[in-house]
């Protein structure tokens, strides 16, 4: 199979915050060739890279606000997130624990730093990541998919090289516990110093790489940090990653929904009527209800 090859590597762009318990850096959409049509079925991606919060005696975050037409994934690796949605979901989002949420045909929710880790702070580090649907997907109905880090599958490397985690997709003949619309790979590699892992995708699929800790080398040439991005080129299958150090490494891969994209704030739909409909179905209660 042909390798797969970076095609540039982003330096963080500068943080911002949302709400107000989680400081981003927004690496999906922005820069260099990271918008939503190239990066689809990825549409999103916040990376709240590793960040002291002081105690607070009021859990800092996002209160309650829409979505439509799209998933959003939360994969925590330090700290936890309480989250209530209007369909009656909610849960506590703990280290190695991931929440897929499939907003659809609309839903409210809210996000806050667990009470008990609000009250004695500490690092926090998290990514949260919008999948688009298709437009025959994105008006079902709501779901909530909380995954402990013991539901999910993982694939032991050989000469204890680490484990990947499979979130969602297939790795090695192992399936990801994330049931997706559209194919979709999300995977940490987890690598002990020197440890190698190979990944093989299909060549059409937007691929890339966000390196949560330590330092990688792909396919022995190129040389990524800590909190760095790399995107692959839409060519080849195959590519190798070897850690530097100890590393953690969130590797997504999906097939691109090669439909009309029609975006604004929390709504990701095909056209504008679309989102105006979207706009009309929030103002008159049609999302449910949630309190603050």
């Amino acid at each position: 199979m042909a390798t797969k090859n970076i095609e540039i590597i982003v330096n963080p762009p500068a943080p911002h915050y949302v709400g107000d318990g989680f400081r981003v850096h927004n690496f999906i959409p922005s820069g260099y060739h990271l918008d939503m049509q190239r990066m689809s079925p990825f549409i999103m991606l916040d990376y709240n890279s590793k960040f002291h919060f002081p105690p607070s005696n009021e859990p800092k975050g996002v209160g309650v606000h829409p979505h439509r037409g799209f998933e959003t994934v939360t994969i925590a690796y330090k700290g936890k997130v309480a989250h209530h949605d209007s369909t009656g979901n909610s849960g506590i989002i703990g280290e190695g624990d991931v929440q897929w949420m499939t907003a659809a045909s609309g839903i409210l929710h809210k996000e806050y730093h667990e009470e008990e880790f609000s009250r004695t702070g500490g690092e926090f580090q998290m990514v949260q990541l919008w999948v688009n649907l298709p437009a025959k997907d994105k008006m079902s109905t709501p779901k909530y998919q909380g995954i402990t880090n013991d539901q999910i599958q993982k694939y032991t490397l050989e000469n204890n090289a680490g484990e990947i985690e499979i979130i969602a997709g297939e790795y090695q003949g192992l399936k990801g516990s994330a049931s997706t619309f559209n194919p979709v790979n999300l995977m940490n590699a987890k690598l002990k110093k020197e440890g190698v892992a190979s990944f093989t995708f299909p060549a059409n699929f937007n691929t890339a790489l966000l390196v949560i800790e330590g330092a990688i080398e792909v396919n022995g040439k190129e040389k990524i940090g800590t909190d760095k991005f790399a995107l692959f080129e839409t060519e080849g299958e195959t590519f190798e990653i070897k850690a530097s150090e100890d590393s953690v490494v969130l590797v997504l891969s999906g097939e691109p929904i090669n439909e009309p994209i029609a975006s604004h704030g929390p709504f990701v739909m095909n056209t504008k009527e679309e989102l105006m409909e979207a706009f009309n179905d929030f103002n008159v209660g049609k999302f449910g209800y949630l309190e603050d």
